[in-house]
């Protein structure tokens, strides 16, 4: 894909692919000339003038389809090596050759030209859905907890004196939630444009994979109260050479999108598995589960399910899904037998165990 792009910008190399594709077929046409006709060098021709079309703008194609005429004149029309003809019947085969190619080349660009119009005009069409849901989430998502921050602030500055302990702890405890999910939404949009923009580099190195999940266990404390979070480190674990930071983020988001939209006292179980050079985090929880139909569709950017609870952008398990690709890794969702779901992650890791890495 990326190299087709490189070919539709590069005019020069457009016209290197051309020349030289007509000219390598025609060599290789000429070598075999004792067993096939020129009848059948014009059809060869033809179909790599036809493909070719595919890919090369209509300068570089008239250029190509007029030198494919003059090479099969000169090489395979009696008498060879000269661009004259000797009868009426293959003048008039030339020219029928040479104005097919030539249609062929204008309509086959004009077609083209006609799809770039129209996929660029779906791909405006698409952005500007994206940026009307993306203005609609943030309206929501940002408002609330900025409101929360600026009442509570408010409330304490007029009424600082006349308030109690207790509720001043308690509008304090306000603040740190709203600026906590204020952080979350602006962190989840800042990575979302690091994956659409393709500007992820991976920074690689030994992590234990036991510490990175305790830690995103305990940054979810405030939030777990009303669940259950399982988790069993196990001690003959390797280390793992990741990107800690995004499978950190990872393993968040999967933990909060469960401590979101699961109902309160649910058990949400991590477990970490080691095979064959393959990092495996399964999120286990016992909620309600996900509707079959729309098993895919929690993965896509600003998707959330109809009916539930506020509290989230949408944005969650795309950045997962984005994070988990960009290690080369595969996640799946399915529905458990007895309720709830089960998100898989898979991720191809390099692995040493800790007494080789102490001796590096």
């Amino acid at each position: 894909m990326e190299l087709l792009k490189k070919i539709e910008k590069n005019i020069g190399l457009q016209y290197l692919i051309g020349i030289s594709t007509i000219l390598f077929i025609s060599l290789i046409c000429y070598s075999f000339f004792d067993v096939i006709s020129y009848h059948v060098v014009a059809l060869i021709l033809l179909l790599a003038i036809s493909i070719l079309a595919m890919f090369l703008d209509i300068w570089p194609m008239i250029i190509v389809a007029v030198l494919s005429a003059l090479i099969w004149n000169f090489l395979f029309i009696q008498p060879q090596s000269t661009f004259s003809i000797s009868s009426p019947q293959d003048v008039l085969l030339f020219l029928m050759y040479f104005v097919i190619t030539i249609m062929n080349a204008v309509f086959t660009s004009k077609i083209r030209k006609v799809e770039s119009i129209s996929r660029k005009r779906k791909e405006k069409e698409k952005t500007l859905k994206l940026y009307s849901t993306l203005l609609n989430s943030l309206s929501h998502e940002l408002k609330t907890p900025i409101s929360t921050i600026i009442g509570a602030v408010d409330t304490l500055k007029l009424n600082n004196k006349r308030l109690s302990p207790e509720t001043i702890e308690i509008l304090y405890s306000e603040i740190d939630i709203a600026g906590n999910r204020l952080d979350r939404q602006v962190g989840n949009l800042l990575n979302m444009s690091r994956l659409e923009s393709d500007f992820i580099e991976l920074q690689l190195d030994w992590y234990d994979i036991n510490e990175i999940v305790n830690a995103v266990i305990k940054n979810n404390q405030s939030h777990s109260l009303e669940h259950i979070i399982i988790f069993e480190p196990k001690e003959d674990l390797p280390l793992f050479k990741i990107d800690g930071t995004l499978i950190e983020q990872i393993i968040h988001n999967l933990v909060h999108n469960a401590l979101l939209y699961t109902p309160q006292k649910s058990k949400i179980t991590i477990e970490i598995t080691y095979i064959i050079n393959e990092l495996q985090i399964e999120v286990i929880d016992n909620g309600n589960g996900f509707p079959k139909e729309k098993l895919e569709k929690v993965f896509e950017k600003f998707y959330r399910l109809p009916n539930t609870a506020s509290g989230g952008s949408g944005l969650g398990l795309s950045i997962v899904k984005g994070f988990t690709i960009a290690h080369n890794g595969k996640i799946t969702l399915i529905n458990n037998p007895n309720g709830g779901a089960t998100f898989t992650i898979k991720i191809p890791a390099q692995t040493t165990f800790l007494n080789s890495y102490e001796n590096e």
